[in-house]
């Protein structure tokens, strides 16, 4: 069981009591400035919008050097809160494997060398690593075959074994289940690019050599795991429609509609069934590359012996590193493979539920009342994750005390900065206002959800934490809505002035993206 000092946990739960019992409009022990007046009335008018009728919203704000609240709106209404989950998963992750934790993958022999033959298996034992490319693996074979290894007379072996076979969170939904952001977790897996978006692959369509002929298919990283099913066509004009989607239950991408000759390449990402095949099979083609030949199967999901001798090690980048493509990019593998991890380096089970144990544990300890939510995995995608705002609140303040807090702040998306790995998710809102390049802040899409958590400077130069959760509102997108109350946190200021903001700020629209996905989630980057 994780043990803090009780002096921070004391702090954080007496940040809490004084937040309680400060100027929330539902609960006020004080009475309102009228500069917050002005802001209640700014948000109520937001919240007022007609695309949130028979909806509901969750708004807190809180002052973080005081505690005070400066806005409560159904604080402590449980709701589901998407990616916002995500801050529990990483600050859990910082405090309790530490900004140096890597993750390491590494090759062993089962038996006896001589003269280049290895008689016996070759291990291939990964680590959670949710960063490994094909280029890694060709790394790590290009070590077997400078260790003098030529021919394995016995099987690649795939070892998974560091967390359990539970590829899919219990509560996704089975239509996610073909797309890049609800790939199956393995210990052992590839990511196809430095969006380290792990298991999967991206499947590239360009047009054929002449109208009425197939497309040619590539795959990023090449491999034999995945087969593909090429129905498209080829024509000489007219729009181009691909539809590339995996089949249920196997590796087969079928690919569908009609490119125009001269177009440039479609790829779209597909996730694969069984991440731990498709690892071994990308790093036995490295073997061969290297002159190194496998002579029998490849066995998946074997424990790597304690008397197999190493032979080859990746390490990964640091966790305060991974925090960048993880918060900025809102991927959901990353927080999964963060979460079993938990559970593997606290309590020996690499599983679900005793990562989100220790991550309980975990917030618990910052002052957040575990008794009133309930997290169900580390992304956010299981719409059972129940969340009030207050209790987000609550984290984001305690959290400030943290050795770690600047590295984790820098990560959460920038609003307004167009920058992908400093934006991330934030990149296409709220440029050229107040927030541009002062909110940093925790994105949350599913369809009927939408959440933005985080922190914004304010124009006396406070630091606000705030907690925006909208649940179960018919329009397409009220990213709009959030991004008003954000900005006018930014220019939220005490002092009076002939100019202090009276009215609804006014958003620039934000990006347009599929219902229920996060910007980044749209592959190619469109927003």
């Amino acid at each position: 069981m994780h043990r803090r000092l009780f002096p921070r946990a004391l702090a954080a739960l007496v940040l809490v009591a004084t937040a309680a019992t400060a100027g929330a409009p539902n609960a006020t022990a004080e009475a309102p400035t009228p500069a917050q007046t002005r802001l209640h009335a700014t948000i109520d008018a937001v919240l007022a919008d007609s695309r949130l009728d028979g909806a509901q919203a969750g708004v807190v704000v809180v002052d973080t050097a005081t505690g005070r609240t400066l806005y409560d709106r159904n604080g402590n209404r449980r709701l589901v809160p998407a990616s916002n989950t995500k801050l529990l998963t990483s600050t859990a992750a910082m405090e309790l494997l530490g900004p140096g934790h890597r993750f390491t993958t590494d090759v062993s022999a089962g038996g006896p060398r001589r003269a280049g033959l290895l008689s016996g298996d070759l291990y291939l034992r990964g680590g959670g690593d949710p960063t490994m490319l094909a280029a890694d693996y060709d790394r790590l074979a290009a070590q077997v075959a400078d260790a003098g290894v030529r021919v394995v007379t016995g099987n690649l072996v795939a070892d998974d074994t560091r967390y359990d076979r539970s590829r899919l969170g219990p509560d996704w939904t089975w239509d996610d289940e073909p797309y890049y952001y609800a790939a199956q977790v393995s210990a052992l897996t590839v990511a196809p690019d430095t969006d380290y978006d792990a298991g999967t692959v991206i499947v590239n369509v360009a047009p054929g050599t002449r109208a009425g002929t197939r497309p040619k298919i590539s795959m990023t990283p090449d491999n034999g795991w995945l087969r593909v099913d090429n129905r498209a066509e080829t024509v000489a004009g007219g729009e181009t429609s691909i539809s590339i989607e995996r089949e249920h239950g196997g590796n087969t991408v079928v690919v569908t509609g009609q490119i125009a000759a001269g177009q440039a390449i479609e790829s779209d990402w597909v996730t694969v069934w069984e991440p731990t095949g498709y690892a071994a099979d990308v790093f036995r083609s490295a073997l061969r590359r290297h002159g190194v030949r496998v002579l029998g199967r490849t066995v998946l999901g074997t424990a790597t012996p304690d008397t197999a001798r190493p032979l080859a090690r990746h390490d990964s980048m640091p966790l305060a590193d991974l925090m960048v493509p993880f918060l900025k990019l809102s991927n959901n593998g990353h927080a999964e493979v963060l979460t079993k991890e938990l559970g593997r380096v606290l309590s020996g089970s690499g599983t679900w539920s005793a990562g989100l144990t220790a991550i309980g544990e975990y917030v618990g300890d910052t002052g957040m009342d575990t008794g009133t939510l309930r997290q169900r995995d580390g992304s956010g995608l299981s719409r059972r994750n129940l969340i009030p705002p207050a209790q987000f609140v609550t984290l984001l303040s305690a959290v400030r005390a943290e050795p770690w807090f600047d590295t984790w702040y820098a990560a959460l998306p920038v609003a307004g900065n167009a920058d992908r790995f400093v934006g991330g998710t934030l990149r296409s809102r709220m440029a050229g206002t107040a927030a541009a390049n002062n909110v940093h802040a925790k994105t949350g899409s599913l369809t009927g959800v939408s959440g933005l958590s985080g922190y914004v400077t304010d124009a006396d130069g406070r630091l606000l934490a705030f907690s925006i959760v909208l649940n179960n509102y018919l329009t397409s997108s009220v990213k709009g809505l959030e991004d008003q109350i954000a900005i006018a946190l930014a220019s939220y200021s005490e002092k009076e002035t002939a100019t202090a903001r009276r009215t609804v700020p006014v958003a620039p629209d934000s990006p347009r993206v599929p219902e229920g996905r996060e910007c980044s989630w749209v592959k190619p980057v469109r927003c």
